[in-house]
């Protein structure tokens, strides 16, 4: 009997034991300090695609355009830390400087540019477009008007006055690599089109005349390959927001994919017609050439491969070019899957309501992540009482007023394409609890970005027209027809907006919707806890998109 004892008591013993390392693995598994939760925000993902379906030549040009992204990095560094060498070999904690690397940066960009390194001040909003010691006054007084430029630096001769110099001059070396390897990859291309657009490219990054090639770019149907390079955003000027950031994407093409969306890019003037507003908010018709394309991202660099990863993008950004030859939208079709799995389905098991839960799908994601991009080139760039562009009638709060435009929009282009059986394999239900469901996995960037404020805006305007209810678990049960009213009233209030110019308007919708209140903070804390990962970081390179050559 005492013998049995003594092995039962040994093995509650072991399983105690056994019990406690598996609680100490598991807890070692989760990140302990600020920094390693920090760097837990960020998803490893490997940008990987089938490389067999290129050809030997552009196998061979692949290596040149990865070459001129990574110098197109260093282009960026230079925009945007001048001081990061110096101060990144002073880092001697690796979660620190993995955090550094991720944010080209001492500041961190999914929470307000806060400083995460010791010792390190608030971040400068010029970055490094403009002196740190010049002031508002200064700049308005400075008469040079090339000061406006997207492509210039502003900087202090030796007298201590300010000048602007070309970005093309101010980073010579540098670009004559990049325009190099361009154009030997172009000697590669067996696309004519494409190898016209590189040569082109190659020219605009040497002058800062980019019109010629964003139309060559336009022009470009049948290539496999993409390289979309140069300075092209300018939000990294948290100052003005005129500097454009250089950026670069390696892109190669999904044709099954793309040719099955070339039904929706034949409807695009249809689309601008059937806009819920007065037919005088709807005369801008986009061009002829505008498409929708689908890639596989096989490598980023610069701006673009800061903070959040884009899943789609419109270009070119050349409102001039959009309304002579259209716009591409282009879908990112395997980071768009990353961040799905990752990210947005582990946030709708927590917060959706569970008899809506079936209702968040992929495809949904992908639709409604594709018309925001054809919502953002629709509508109008011009105002309809001379008042100029809608940029400068709106100023400040242009930005936010466009990605409200183009958030609500695409859920508006879905619902009219349902309707009129343009869409008919899947559910309508789907894209409005997906598009709720995104909500959430948006507004967790915060208000420190013009996609954060508009997020608000958004969430609390359907809120205020009983969009969705909220349970006492914290489940969230959208409303179809409530949603739908919803989404055609803000739809209407935003064009209105913007082709009025309306400066006062626009402030007022800002100012009343766009911040977290504090339910919301609950709920995204929850989603916090639960360790959900709140954006990507690429495991990229030539050896990584060549594993399945």
């Amino acid at each position: 009997m005492q013998r049995k004892i003594i092995t039962i008591c040994l093995i509650l013993v072991s399983l105690i034991f056994v019990q406690c390392s598996q609680k100490v693995k598991k807890d070692e598994q989760k990140p302990q300090s600020k920094i390693e939760r920090l760097v837990a925000n960020y998803a490893d993902v490997k940008l990987e695609t089938d490389l067999n379906v290129l050809s030997e030549n552009q196998k061979k040009m692949l290596p040149y355009l990865f070459e001129a992204a990574e110098l197109i990095d260093e282009l960026y560094w230079a925009q945007t830390y001048s001081q990061s060498s110096e101060l990144k070999e002073s880092i001697t904690d690796s979660n620190v400087k993995r955090y550094f690397e991720i944010n080209y940066g001492p500041w961190d960009r999914l929470n307000g540019m806060q400083p995460f390194v010791e010792g390190v001040p608030k971040r400068f909003d010029g970055a490094n477009f403009y002196p740190r010691n010049m002031s508002f006054q200064e700049f308005d007084g400075f008469s040079d008007l090339e000061k406006y430029s997207s492509y210039t630096l502003v900087r202090r001769n030796e007298l201590g006055s300010l000048i602007t110099i070309p970005y093309h001059v101010a980073y010579k070396e540098k670009l004559i690599k990049i325009a190099d390897l361009m154009k030997k990859a172009a000697d590669l291309a067996e696309d004519k089109s494409f190898k016209k657009y590189l040569e082109f490219r190659a020219e605009a990054l040497l002058t800062d005349k980019f019109y010629d090639s964003d139309i060559a770019w336009m022009e470009m149907k049948d290539n496999l390959i993409d390289f979309i390079v140069g300075p092209i955003e300018d939000t990294e000027d948290r100052l003005y927001y005129t500097k454009a950031s250089y950026q670069s994407m390696i892109l190669i093409k999904d044709k099954k994919f793309s040719k099955d969306l070339e039904k929706y890019s034949l409807l695009l003037p249809f689309l601008q017609k059937s806009l819920p507003v007065d037919d005088t908010y709807k005369t801008e018709i986009p061009g002829d050439l505008s498409d929708i394309m689908v890639y596989d991202v096989i490598y980023c660099s610069g701006y673009w491969n800061t903070g959040s990863k884009k899943i789609a993008i419109t270009l070119p950004i050349d409102g001039q070019v959009q309304l002579k030859v259209g716009s591409r939208k282009l879908q990112f079709k395997n980071v768009m899957e990353a961040k799905f799995d990752k990210i947005l389905m582990p946030i709708s098991e927590i917060l959706i309501d569970e008899d809506q839960l079936k209702h968040v799908k992929s495809k949904a994601f992908f639709e409604n992540t594709m018309f925001y991009e054809i919502g953002s080139a629709l509508g109008m760039k011009n105002t309809v009482n001379g008042n100029g562009t809608i940029r400068d009638a709106l100023k400040e709060q242009y930005n936010v007023i466009a990605e409200c435009k183009n958030d609500i929009l695409s859920l508006f282009f879905v619902t009219k394409l349902y309707e009129m059986g343009e869409m008919s394999e899947g559910d309508l239900m789907d894209n409005y609890v997906t598009y709720m469901a995104d909500v959430f996995r948006s507004v967790r960037f915060g208000i420190s970005n013009d996609q954060g404020v508009a997020n608000m805006i958004r969430f609390y305007y359907f809120e205020e027209m009983g969009a969705f209810e909220r349970d006492k678990s914290g489940k969230y049960k959208i409303d179809f027809n409530k949603m739908k009213e919803a989404m055609l009233k803000l739809s209407e209030e935003i064009l209105v907006i913007q082709g009025d110019g309306n400066y006062d308007a626009a402030k007022k919708l800002v100012d009343g919707k766009g911040f977290i209140r504090d339910e919301l903070l609950q709920d995204l804390y929850s989603i916090q806890k639960a360790r959900i990962p709140k954006d990507l970081v690429f495991i990229q390179g030539i050896e990584e998109a060549s594993k399945l050559n």
